[in-house]
C-alpha cells in the first residue's frame, strides 16, 4: 500500500532529524574541514543519497544546523530579558546548560558545532550570522548582571567582562566534556553561582 501525504511527511522529517544528529557528532568531533558527507552518512545508518536528497552538501547541512544555532541563542536572550530575580535566572540557566552537557543527548557536540561556526564562516557570513545572535544574547545576560548588581546579589565589575567570563567557562566546561567524557569533572552549578556572586549564596 502506497504511504500517504502525511506518512512521507513524517519519514522526511524524520530522515532529516536523525541526519542533522549525525552531523552533529560527526562535526564536533572532526571538525567542519574533515567532516564529508559519507561518514556523516555512516553515522546516520543510512545512504549519501538519501542526504542529498535533503542537502546540497556538507555546506548547506552544516549552515542549517548553524541556523538553528542562532534561533537558540535568540530565544535563550528573550527568556533572560524577562523580568525575575537576576540570580535565579542565571542559576536556572545554568542548571539547563549543565543539565544538557551531563545528558549526553548531542547538547555538548552541538554547542562544539556553534563554536566552530564563529570560525569557520563556511558558508560565508557564518560568524557574522552567529556573532549576531550571541551579541543579542551577552547583552541580555550583562543587563541581568547589572540588575543583579544593583541589588546585591552579584559581586561588583563591568557587567560585559563578567557576561564573558561566564560565557567562557561554560565553553570550557564543554570543551572538556566532549574531549574527555566520563574523565571529566561533573560541572558544578553551586561553585559557578558562587564565583559570580563573590561567594554570598
Amino acid at each position: 500500500m502506497p504511504r500517504t501525504t502525511e506518512q512521507n511527511k513524517a519519514l522526511r522529517s524524520a530522515t532529516r532529524s536523525a541526519v542533522e544528529t549525525a552531523a552533529v557528532r560527526v562535526f564536533a568531533h572532526r571538525g567542519f574541514a574533515a567532516a564529508n558527507i559519507r561518514q556523516i552518512a555512516v553515522e546516520a545508518g543510512i545512504s549519501t543519497g538519501s542526504i542529498y536528497r535533503h542537502y546540497a552538501g556538507k555546506e548547506e547541512l552544516f549552515d542549517e544546523l548553524i541556523e538553528q544555532a542562532s534561533r537558540g541563542l535568540g530565544a535563550v536572550a528573550a527568556q533572560l530579558s524577562t523580568d525575575g530575580d537576576p540570580i535565579a535566572m542565571i542559576r536556572s540557566f545554568t542548571e539547563t546548560y549543565v543539565a544538557d552537557l551531563v545528558a549526553n543527548n548531542g547538547a555538548a557536540e552541538f554547542y562544539m558545532v556553534i563554536n566552530q561556526g564563529f570560525t569557520t564562516d563556511t558558508p560565508e557570513g557564518t560568524a557574522s550570522r552567529l556573532a549576531a545572535a550571541q551579541r543579542t544574547l551577552w547583552r541580555a545576560f550583562a543587563s541581568l548582571v547589572e540588575r543583579g548588581q544593583a541589588e546585591g546579589q552579584i559581586t561588583a565589575g563591568e557587567p560585559a567582562r563578567i557576561t564573558a567570563h561566564y560565557f567562557a567557562m561554560l565553553a570550557g566546561m564543554t570543551t572538556m566534556h566532549v574531549a574527555l567524557r566520563e574523565a571529566s569533572a561533573e560541572p558544578d552549578v553551586d561553585l559557578i553561582i558562587r564565583i559570580l556572586t563573590g561567594g554570598t549564596r
